[in-house]
């Protein structure tokens, strides 16, 4: 048995708002791209590839066929929850402090998920279990992006520059660098020529930085979650990267069973209550070719 907290009560519409705000504020690829509406069955974003240039046209000159591609990139959202057990005094607390209980509980559940999508669309893995996911099968970067730049730890700002020209020689422009926390140090670190000014001192000392020499800049551990050989993503996100919420993020209170198949056993039984939070989320790269990866691994061809 469960009771769903409504929008009308204790779950009011300006806190699904807010959650959607805290998403875009702690996700390295929602701060760098857009989002985009995404129904609930998913949709088809169509992309064109033109071959050719336009042609100049003669007078009583015939046309000819440019060439080129359409291709559909689909973004069916996928399910995340994030649930825990907490005391049933809060059953019995004032409708006030319910409201505030839940709005910890929301603010804690949308870095979650902001978390989950960078960790999901970067690596293709479930956020929790660390495991590659089947179900994202061709829809990250690790699987997608080609373009790929060896990390050097004394040099990253030549690293970034590598990278952009990757993404530029397939005429992209380059809008945005996702960086691990290893990549912000390295470049932390650079002196301007031989002497111990810092080239970014902006970086240092743990400082929030929206932007590094005019590119958008953000850095996040999901860039080489799970210990991987990430080191940085550079490439067109305000473009080429959508994503979107399909569903309302509707807070569940669970009052009886076991919810979370866990040892713990009945909630009654120990006087306890769930809360689980769920969310729809759906998200595409429309160009693997619009981007480019700096890592540590071993680059093969």
């Amino acid at each position: 048995m469960a009771a769903t907290i409504s929008k009308g009560s204790l779950f009011p519409v300006e806190l699904a708002d807010q959650m959607i705000n805290l998403v875009r504020g702690k996700s390295s690829l929602a701060r760098l791209s857009g989002t985009t509406p995404v129904p609930f069955v998913g949709k088809d974003v169509f992309t064109f590839n033109f071959d050719g240039e336009v042609a100049l046209v003669a007078e009583n000159a015939a046309k000819s066929n440019g060439g080129g591609t359409v291709a559909p990139v689909n973004m069916t959202p996928v399910k995340v929850e994030y649930g825990m057990r907490v005391s049933d005094e809060f059953m019995y607390a004032s409708e006030e402090k319910r409201i505030q209980y839940l709005q910890a509980f929301s603010e804690g559940f949308a870095k979650k998920l902001a978390r989950g999508l960078d960790i999901m669309a970067f690596h293709g893995v479930d956020p929790r279990s660390k495991q590659v996911a089947s179900s994202l099968a061709n829809k990250y970067f690790d699987a997608l992006v080609s373009q790929k730049v060896s990390y050097n730890s004394s040099t990253p700002q030549d690293n970034v520059v590598d990278a952009i020209g990757l993404v530029e020689a397939n005429e992209h422009e380059v809008n945005g660098l996702a960086a691990s926390p290893a990549f912000k140090t390295a470049l932390a670190n650079l002196k301007k020529g031989s002497g111990d000014e810092l080239l970014f001192p902006e970086l240092g000392w743990g400082a929030t930085v929206g932007q590094l020499n005019g590119l958008p800049f953000d850095a996040n551990s999901t860039v080489s979650f799970n210990s991987g050989d990430d080191r940085a993503i550079v490439g067109n996100f305000a473009d080429y990267f959508k994503w979107g919420i399909a569903k309302d993020m509707p807070i569940e209170v669970i009052q009886y069973g076991n919810p979370d198949n866990s040892e713990a056993g009945d909630l009654k039984g120990h006087n306890q209550v769930y809360l689980r939070g769920e969310a729809y989320i759906g998200w595409g790269i429309l160009d693997p070719n619009a981007f480019a990866i700096i890592t540590a691994g071993q680059i093969s061809g």
